[in-house]
């Protein structure tokens, strides 16, 4: 079987519809932005509701479920461009890591909110920690797309499926689309990601989206590492059906990725206008829809511009192509000129053929 004929193309998440006829389901990424203060991580959760973020996500993992405690090669980051230069990988993993025992208050105040709580776990003992929790589905990292025995472990528990497709090649993604399908995963959202960090409008590519959903048959989104909402926006406007967003409190603030998270009111903005975009969508249509009809009034027709007499010819003094739209159309103007009127006119009449002599024909 196909995966274009697998896949569902609308599902719910915890009873929020993922899918075309849904609005964009936006999530607010927590991610390190807690600055290890529960008290900061609980307070980014009412920001993100009361900003109108349907989603919010955290990340499962421990510094020691993540890489080597040595400052060795390649363990330090030495890129002059990363945000995070000079600090080693475990010390990275260590400052932005949600600690374990936060998950279940953090998930619990998103849930009092109406929010939909959910992590990315970064191994398999992450997955056994986070159903325990019982969480509605499952985000894997781009960082983690080709771990296909960490996908397989999400995917096999049967809830739907959120990956980020970051560096991915299309045979990986091939391989990953693969896993999940062959583990039982009906429901799978492919996110288009760009792993940079900030991401640049002119690297996020939004047009691979629609490329995705014809090549893979699910649900695609946006993991948006951008600055503002402009790229988030474009996505929906070429089908993305979820939208992921690094959020926190205050840039200003620090931590290990506030440089290139939304703060409250331009997560309000991103909520906003994401679902604009999405509700201009609409379908292929030509004329006046039926909320137009009563602009048509507003178009130009000719007009009588003149008392006249019966027997009198028109001309460009008495024949005027004005607003409103409720006589003959101005197509039909210059055919005119030099007709005599059958009646007498005052100025202002709406011109229409009973009104002409008979030497014209009576057409509409």
């Amino acid at each position: 079987m196909s995966s274009a004929t697998f896949f569902d193309r609308q599902f719910a998440i915890a009873g929020r519809e993922i899918g075309p006829s849904a609005p964009p389901f936006v999530i607010a990424e927590m991610s390190g932005n807690h600055n290890q203060s529960l008290d900061r991580a609980l307070a980014i959760v009412d920001a993100a509701a009361a900003a109108g973020a349907q989603g919010l996500k955290i990340q499962t993992y421990t510094a020691d479920t993540m890489t080597l405690n040595t400052r060795d090669g390649e363990f330090l980051i030495t890129d002059q461009q990363s945000l995070w230069k000079g600090k080693s990988l475990y010390e990275l993993y260590e400052e932005a890591h949600t600690p374990w025992e936060w998950h279940a208050p953090i998930f619990e105040r998103a849930r009092q909110h109406g929010m939909i709580p959910f992590s990315t776990p970064f191994d398999e003992s992450a997955v056994d920690f986070l159903e325990a929790l019982d969480v509605p589905c499952y985000k894997i990292a781009s960082f983690e797309n080709t771990d296909l025995p960490l996908i397989r472990k999400a995917a096999a528990t049967g809830k739907p499926l959120i990956v980020s497709t970051g560096m991915a090649s299309l045979s990986e993604l091939d391989e990953l689309v693969t896993t999940v399908r062959e583990s039982g995963c009906r429901q799978l959202v492919l996110l288009k990601c760009t792993s940079t960090y900030p991401a640049t409008p002119q690297n996020s590519n939004v047009l691979t989206i629609p490329h995705m959903r014809a090549l893979f048959g699910c649900e695609i989104g946006l993991s948006d590492h951008t600055m503002g909402v402009g790229v988030s926006i474009a996505a929906v406007a070429h089908g993305a059906s979820v939208i992921e967003k690094h959020f926190t409190l205050s840039r200003a603030d620090g931590g290990v990725d506030s440089a290139f998270s939304l703060e409250p009111q331009e997560m309000k903005s991103l909520v906003t206008e994401t679902e604009r975009a999405w509700l201009s969508l609409g379908g292929v249509s030509y004329g006046a829809s039926a909320a137009e009809k009563k602009s048509l009034v507003f178009r130009r027709s000719l007009y009588i511009a003149r008392d006249m007499k019966a027997g009198e010819v028109l001309t460009p003094e008495n024949l005027r192509c004005v607003r409103p739209g409720l006589g003959l159309a101005p197509k039909h103007y210059d055919g005119l000129l030099g007709r005599r009127v059958a009646c007498d006119l005052k100025i202002g009449t709406p011109v229409n053929w009973s009104m002409l002599g008979s030497d014209l024909d009576a057409e509409d």
